[in-house]
């Protein structure tokens, strides 16, 4: 249709032409309230980039030596580091200072952190790795690759992520609208085979130019309605009109959320991830008083590429990201727990990957591979650190890299972490070689993050 034509069936048709009345806007309505209890929020929040991993949880035992001796560039001060209560996969450990106002909530075990976490198709060694004797990651330490791949893409034939699928899995009961979320472009972990993935702003996405969603008996809102509803023998057009009215259908519903919604009682930082968990603080505690059973929210922040000046003031060093971060965290904890949201909204901050142990030129460092993740709420098994902590050696056990940079295997597959989160949400124990077809290769499929 051209352009001229298209603004002047947009101008000319009678309001209500499809549905009458008010049309889809006007009928759209929240679930209701009769199952609020019984609701389940995952919250992603992804470090694009690949956030060091090495320079975010350090061990403050001997292995301090190993560390500091890696990397005399980059190493954190013993003396800046603020501890974490005990000790856990065999080390005691400090958090980066920036991310002191997380020691609090590690102290209260609303907060674990993972090590040495990334994708993996088996389970391998440093030597079998060097060896070529193990099957790998398509295109290890490529950023677009590995964003994908950690999050669950299946190939080109299959674009789909493990939150998507996981949440299509899901029995018929906890199935709702609105299931997979994201807040831009970004969207593989949330992606499904067969389903929708909506978006979601500030606002909600309640106005469309000059049509205000929360008054769909407006001209603007009814003239949305029609072009929901036209139709077309084209199969291409076709699809354009079914995702645009799937489009307006989820901004009308986020809008009806944050008509209901309240402020946050906590204090977010006017910055991109604080506005971006602020907006999820206010409309949570909304859509589970709605009758929403299960979500997933995927979060993309962060710059984190820190090949050069990544310690320092500057917007872009990990220093200043990692204190935003922070701060970001707790302000939503908070939220969480004063909406009542306390056991019902876990978040789960990964990252693509982890930085080399060894420093690069320019005060930074480069691509590898194992990471280590934090996961944060009131289901959390908190206060520990999961998983297997990495020998900081160059050239040591545990380092893939010929050249002994410090690219560390992962011992935790990035799968088995999503297999914790997506069962904590109701994914069958039986469904999961089908979302996560890589740990058929392991004979643990999950980790103690997560109590019912």
């Amino acid at each position: 249709m051209k352009r001229r034509s298209f603004l002047s069936v947009l101008g000319s048709a009678p309001l209500g032409a499809s549905l009458g009345g008010a049309g889809l806007l006007g009928t759209l309505s929240l679930p209701g309230s009769a199952a609020a209890a019984d609701y389940r929020a995952l919250v992603v929040v992804f470090l694009a980039g690949g956030n060091d991993g090495h320079n975010t949880l350090v061990p403050t035992d001997g292995a301090y030596l190993d560390y500091q001796r890696a990397r005399p560039d980059l190493a954190l001060a013993k003396a800046s580091l603020v501890d974490l209560p005990g000790s856990s996969a065999g080390h005691s450990f400090g958090l980066h200072a920036s991310l002191a106002p997380l020691s609090g909530l590690y102290q209260q075990q609303r907060l674990a952190f993972m090590a040495n976490v990334g994708p993996l198709v088996v389970p391998a060694t440093a030597q079998q790795v060097k060896d070529h004797a193990v099957e790998l990651p398509p295109f290890l330490m490529s950023h677009s690759d590995q964003q994908q791949y950690t999050q669950g893409w299946m190939g080109d034939t299959d674009a789909s992520g493990w939150a998507g699928r996981g949440l299509e899995t899901l029995p018929a009961s906890l199935k709702n609208a609105l299931a997979a979320v994201t807040f831009d472009t970004n969207r593989t972990l949330v992606l499904g085979q067969n389903s929708r993935v909506a978006f979601l702003t500030p606002d909600g996405g309640r106005y469309w130019g000059n049509a205000d969603l929360a008054h769909p008996e407006g001209f603007w809102s009814q003239s949305l309605n029609r072009m929901a509803q036209w139709q077309f023998s084209n199969e291409y057009e076709a699809e354009y009109a079914r995702t645009f009215g799937g489009s307006i259908t989820e901004s009308t519903l986020f809008t009806q959320a944050f008509l209901k919604a309240t402020p946050p009682q906590a204090t977010f930082e006017d910055n991109e991830l604080g506005r971006r968990l602020r907006t999820l603080a206010t409309v949570l505690p909304v859509l589970k008083n709605s009758g929403y059973k299960r979500q997933v929210f995927f979060v993309n922040w962060g710059s984190f590429d820190t090949h050069v000046n990544q310690r320092g003031s500057g917007e872009s060093t990990q220093d200043t990201q990692l204190m935003q971060l922070a701060k970001a965290l707790t302000a939503f904890d908070t939220a969480n727990q004063a909406a009542g949201l306390n056991r019902d909204v876990t978040t789960l901050v990964m990252s693509e990957f982890g930085r080399t142990l060894r420093p690069a030129s320019g005060g930074g460092s480069d691509h590898a591979w194992g990471n280590h993740w934090m996961a944060m709420g009131g289901a959390v098994s908190g206060g520990q650190v999961l998983g297997q902590f990495p020998s900081l050696v160059l050239g040591g056990v545990d380092d893939s890299d010929p050249n002994r940079g410090g690219r560390f295997v992962p011992t935790t597959s990035a799968d088995q972490v999503g297999a914790s989160v997506m069962q904590w949400l109701g994914l069958p124990s039986a469904s999961v070689p089908d979302v996560f077809p890589n740990l058929k290769n392991f004979s643990q499929k999950s980790l103690a993050l997560l109590s019912a």
